[in-house]
Formats: C-alpha cells, sequence, structure tokens
C-alpha cells in the first residue's frame, strides 16, 4: 500500500490564496482564525455542526480496565474526553465517488494485462496431460 501525503495547513492557505487572489500571509490568518473558532465552538458548546462538510463532537469515555499486551496485566484507564468527527452526506457521496472511479480503473488495468493467470486460477501440474 503506497503511502499518500497528508494535507497540511500549510497547502490549504496555498489553495485559498491562489483561487481568492489574496497575499499568503493574510489567508494564513484567516485559516488560524477559522481553526481558532472551531475548537473554541466546539470547547465550549461539545458540538459543531457544518453542513454538507459533517459534525465535530466532544464525547466522554467511560472509566474501564484495559490488559497491557505486553505484560497481561490489567490496568485502569481514566474516563477522558475525545473529539469525535462523523461525515456529511457530501463528503461521503464524493468518498464513495472516489471508491468507485477507482474500481474501474483496478478493472480496466485487470482487462489489459492480457488474461495472465492468477495462482488461484492457474492449472496444477497435475492437471496437465502426460506427454
Amino acid at each position: 500500500m503506497t503511502k499518500t501525503k497528508a494535507v497540511t495547513k500549510k497547502d490549504i492557505v496555498r489553495t485559498i490564496a491562489e483561487k481568492l487572489e489574496l497575499p499568503q500571509l493574510r489567508t494564513k490568518e484567516l485559516v488560524q482564525l477559522t481553526f481558532d473558532a472551531l475548537i473554541d465552538a466546539l470547547v465550549l458548546e461539545k458540538r459543531i455542526e457544518l453542513r454538507n462538510f459533517g459534525v465535530f463532537q466532544i464525547k466522554e469515555r467511560k472509566a474501564r480496565m484495559a490488559r497491557n499486551p505486553r505484560t497481561g496485566e490489567k490496568v485502569p484507564v481514566q474516563a477522558k474526553s475525545v473529539v469525535t468527527f462523523k461525515p456529511g452526506k457530501e463528503m461521503e457521496a464524493r468518498v464513495r465517488q472516489l471508491d468507485r472511479e477507482r474500481a474501474i480503473g483496478l478493472e480496466s488495468a485487470g482487462e489489459s494485462r492480457n488474461a495472465e493467470a492468477s495462482p488461484m486460477t492457474r492449472p496444477s501440474p497435475k492437471d496437465q496431460p502426460e506427454s
């Protein structure tokens, strides 16, 4: 599996600056203000709904007992707050479209290999007629 490059804040700033024809420094300030506002709203309200994008929410994980995988010893895990994200319908639809495009690409790549037999479909030597 190939590792994909993560999109950074710098990439987002560059894209927005180009599209809006703004200086990157000013765009960086706007992006940072947006991120700060999202974090503040999440901490205060515990939920942010962004239509067609998704929902960020703070959920509380209960305290529980876990097991140390090296020793097998039971260890307590304290309760904690975690941030969750549920993608919106538009985001999910675009990801599904990407999956469909990949599947089509894989099918056409498979057809162009001149029907090479895979180990699963290749006849075994004992199935061959003796000469």
